[in-house]
């Protein structure tokens, strides 16, 4: 039986990591991509947090976050080849951010899902320092630390992963103008419109269904303004007629779920900039979707 010492500590220890839980989501999540591989690592990190000897542990945030940035990046390591398995276009697992815009970050840095592909680019370890320095604004020699590298290094390693980030994002616009191109582009696909789809795209438009090999997911994307536009058009009658349409925001961004079917649903969000829509993103795979609904309190 434990003592009121032992409890009183595990209660302090459970205090502790509850209220850096959303910071270690955040840091986990945008190192990964997954809500689900983000939420097995804080189970990782709870566990060896409650067999740690803690009296010797003099910052606990900065040893939580230790463990969950190196869990994440050992993860990160291995999604390589889990990501060449998967069936068509992978794209990031969406969560609700209505009620954390920033995830639990002092920036909301590297949360919508274009910029979440981005850092896919990027290698484990670039992507974790980026993310602690430019969402959760840690100083250099704590990066350092917990990316077991010398301070010069980690700054080298944040540079780095900002310029090659920057050279390859495109210039975002602002929510409000991303929500209203939205829903001109569902106008637009609803009625079949292809002049006017066309007319929304950027030259170089992607339409990306994410399904793992869900029937009715495409296996492929498909590029091109007036491809992606024949496409839409072809495809409304069959997909649009009835559909009630729920908008929620994802990511920090608009997006809509559109019913499939009675029990089926399909997440719909674009990534634009001042040259037009880029990215066209369906997310058809349950588990992503239930994920997100269970971000949602669903």
């Amino acid at each position: 039986m434990e003592s009121p010492e032992q409890v009183n500590a595990l209660e302090r220890a459970a205090s502790a990591f509850v209220e850096l839980r959303p910071r270690l989501f955040g840091i986990a999540y945008r190192m990964l991509g997954s809500a689900v591989e983000a939420e097995d690592i804080l189970q990782e990190v709870w566990l060896r947090w409650q067999n740690t000897d803690r009296s010797t542990v003099e910052n606990p945030p900065a040893f939580l976050a230790l463990i969950t940035t190196r869990l994440a990046i050992n993860v990160a390591q291995s999604a390589r080849s889990r990501r060449e398995a998967y069936i068509g276009p992978w794209l990031p697992e969406p969560v609700d951010t209505s009620m954390d815009p920033t995830l639990g970050a002092e920036r909301g840095e590297a949360l919508e899902l274009a910029f979440l592909l981005l850092l896919e680019r990027l290698t484990p370890t670039e992507r974790a320092a980026y993310v602690l320095r430019e969402a959760f604004v840690y100083p250099y020699p704590q990066i350092a630390e917990i990316l077991q590298v010398s301070t010069v290094n980690a700054r080298q390693l944040v540079s780095r992963a900002r310029k090659r980030l920057t050279a390859a994002r495109r210039e975002p616009i602002d929510k409000t103008e991303h929500r209203h191109l939205l829903a001109v582009f569902l106008d637009a696909a609803q009625t079949g419109n292809v002049a006017a789809l066309e007319d929304l795209f950027a030259a170089d438009v992607v339409s990306s269904s994410d399904g793992n090999g869900i029937r009715g997911a495409a296996r492929f994307p498909l590029l091109g303004s007036a491809r992606v536009a024949r496409f839409l058009a072809a495809y409304a009658p069959r997909f649009w007629p009835g559909a009630d349409i729920t908008w929620v925001e994802v990511n920090g961004r608009a997006a809509v779920l559109v019913p499939r079917s009675r029990t089926e649903v399909t997440l719909l969000t674009i990534e634009a900039s001042p040259q037009g829509i880029h990215h066209v993103m369906w997310i058809v795979n349950p588990a992503k979707l239930g994920s997100f609904d269970r971000s949602r309190g669903g």
